[in-house]
């Protein structure tokens, strides 16, 4: 079993806050870890899991009996989602006896729990968000970083025996939430229609979001694409990258990028079935962009957001880090081995007055390339973010 960072950070609130909710999408490994944090609790524990119909059905038709005869318990409930009346009940349980780690609560592509528990159990209760395992965490088993950028985090699919069940994994994974989960969230469309969307988005992954685009490809109204965006948004399947305004004079874009978050995912629905095609596909630049930034935004402390940079006429950042209103750090990625540095890229940090300016690739080096600029890999990147008090402690 993989190790979690978020393991300490996590247990952390549970001496602290009555109900700790872990989020995140599908299959990411929230149960394994919940179980993992139940056997280091100093307390009994009794665990519902509303997938199983006997679970759903004890829960929902004795919850009063059921949580009050295990008031001295730590309850875990997974997928909590599919039970939301819960909720006014937990916070007047929690009222009742307000001590630390009484409830676990698990959920997933539900904008409904985030919803919901923070009207009932604002002040009670602290979220923690599960992503898919990130580099740093699978090296320390020895997964390489080629194997973890072409099969993605989820552990299932990164744990793989080979590429074949691997391919087959993500295959189930993307059916059931084109089946299931998505169309529970308001997507009420064909399974071919959303199929292709998906697919689409995949095309334009690391591109500026054009909605008009989408929606005449795919012959559905904007306000629907609008709409789809938001709930796959909201499922933890792709990110939504605002733009940077650094200043209002220049000729800025203003629409977000987007990217598949699991690069697994991606590669799925662009059908790469093994990492020699991937570092051949067209695909390979954008794919490793969005690989670097979603290893670098899950880390980072809550008070540093990440944007992007663009002007019209050619200023580019991949990603910039901002304290505040303040710029602090620009990262330009790039899959080529050379660290060489495009006229956008200096403008952009110009424009920005970034002090921390690197350039990401695979093999790194922490390498000058010129003045404040350097070459480093993802961990050397890391590290330098630990430096700067931009990576969240865990």
């Amino acid at each position: 079993m993989i190790n979690r960072a978020i393991e300490a950070t996590v247990l952390r609130s549970l001496n602290f806050f009555p109900v700790v909710g872990i989020l995140g999408p599908r299959q990411v490994g929230k149960t394994t870890l919940a179980r993992k944090l139940i056997g280091e609790l100093n307390k009994p524990v009794v665990y519902y899991d509303l997938e199983l119909v006997e679970d759903f059905e004890t829960l929902s038709q004795n919850t009063t009996w059921v949580l009050e005869n295990n008031i001295n318990k730590t309850i875990v409930i997974d997928e909590v989602q599919r039970l939301l009346p819960l909720f006014p009940q937990l916070r007047a349980l929690v009222d009742r006896k307000r001590e630390a780690g009484r409830f676990i609560l698990l959920g997933s592509a539900s904008p409904d729990f985030l919803q919901k528990s923070s009207e009932s159990l604002a002040g009670r209760i602290a979220y923690h968000e599960l992503m898919p395992i990130l580099k740093s965490e699978a090296e320390s088993s020895f997964i390489p970083q080629p194997t973890h950028w072409h099969r993605g985090g989820f552990p299932d699919a990164l744990l793989a025996p080979d590429n074949g069940y691997w391919y087959q994994w993500q295959q189930n994974f993307i059916k059931t939430y084109v089946e299931q989960d998505l169309s529970a969230m308001g997507i009420s469309t064909t399974i071919p229609l959303l199929n292709n969307f998906l697919r689409m988005i995949s095309h334009v992954h690391g591109s500026l979001l054009n909605y008009s685009t989408l929606s005449n490809s795919l012959g559905m109204a904007n306000n629907t694409v609008r709409r789809y965006v938001e709930i796959l948004e909201q499922a933890y399947l792709i990110r939504r990258l605002e733009p940077w305004f650094v200043n209002v004079s220049k000729r800025i874009v203003k629409s977000p990028k987007i990217y598949i978050r699991g690069s697994g995912n991606l590669h799925f629905l662009s059908n790469i079935r093994h990492y020699e095609d991937l570092i051949t596909h067209p695909i390979a630049g954008a794919s490793w962009e969005g690989y670097v930034i979603e290893q670098i935004i899950p880390l980072l402390d809550p008070g540093i957001r990440p944007y992007f940079y663009r002007t019209s006429n050619g200023a580019e950042m991949d990603l910039i880090l901002v304290d505040g209103i303040t710029p602090v750090v620009s990262i330009e990625i790039k899959l080529s081995l050379a660290p060489a540095l495009k006229r956008g890229s200096t403008e952009s940090a110009n424009d920005l007055q970034t002090e921390h300016n690197f350039v990401v690739t695979p093999n790194g080096g922490n390498i000058a390339v010129r003045p404040k600029w350097l070459h480093c890999n993802i961990s050397e990147l890391i590290e330098h973010l630990k430096t700067l008090n931009m990576v969240a402690q865990y």
